[in-house]
């Protein structure tokens, strides 16, 4: 637990490298993990390529969205904060000098946990759906669908215990707030907003929908 938490620590043996590559990690995981289990659940479920890729297509804007947030996060934090080192323009290269950053910050760390969670719960929560289906088609889901539902399942788990383990551990107001505001804006402009829109607005559909016929294929 001590090398766990050490890992989040700003000031921590294991930053930045490790605390960074954690960072990168976290959405790669997410992605690799959650997707298998979008692609598979989706083709058993339709038998169709375009609307596998549609669902698959969530994962990718959530991607952007992630992309997008860390380079507004990044130009906000370089124009609000300033480095006691003028030489040091941007907040990256004052640490790096190890010089000492002054200004307002938004927990990236916050953000893609807290978005990851809110995904990973959004893209599981057919699979009971799915079960009822085959269970009345009489054929059991297939075994790899299982295998990555429970590694979602510990996926999620693992993320809900490093992000409260910051947050008691390693509190940072409020800049932790923001993160995870963000985060769960991102979430809901998605999944609650954009998601739920008709075909017309390029919308990929909520995990279940086929839009084809206006039906779920559940």
């Amino acid at each position: 637990m001590v090398v766990l938490i050490d890992t989040f620590s700003p000031n921590g043996s294991g930053s930045p490298p490790s605390y960074r590559k954690f960072l990168r990690s976290t959405w790669g995981w997410t992605f690799v993990l959650t997707g298998s289990f979008v692609v598979l659940l989706s083709f058993s479920a339709c038998r169709s390529i375009s609307l596998t890729l549609r669902h698959l297509s969530r994962m990718a804007l959530s991607g952007v969205l992630w992309w997008g947030c860390r380079r507004l996060v990044t130009l906000l934090e370089d124009a609000a904060g300033a480095c006691y080192e003028p030489l040091d323009q941007t907040k990256a290269s004052c640490l790096k000098a190890n010089m000492t950053w002054r200004g307002y910050e938004v927990s990236q760390e916050t953000l893609i946990l807290c978005l990851c969670c809110l995904l990973i719960v959004e893209e599981l929560s057919v699979f009971g759906r799915h079960l009822e289906h085959e269970k009345r088609l009489h054929r059991p889901p297939s075994a790899p669908l299982r295998v990555l539902f429970l590694l979602c399942v510990l996926l999620l788990f693992i993320w809900m215990v490093l992000l409260l383990c910051m947050l008691a551990y390693f509190p940072a107001w409020p800049s932790q707030q923001l993160g995870g505001a963000l985060g769960y804006l991102g979430w809901r402009g998605l999944y609650q907003g954009w998601y739920r829109l008709a075909p017309s607005h390029w919308s990929p559909g909520l995990p279940g929908d086929d839009r084809k016929d206006h039906m779920g294929f559940f």
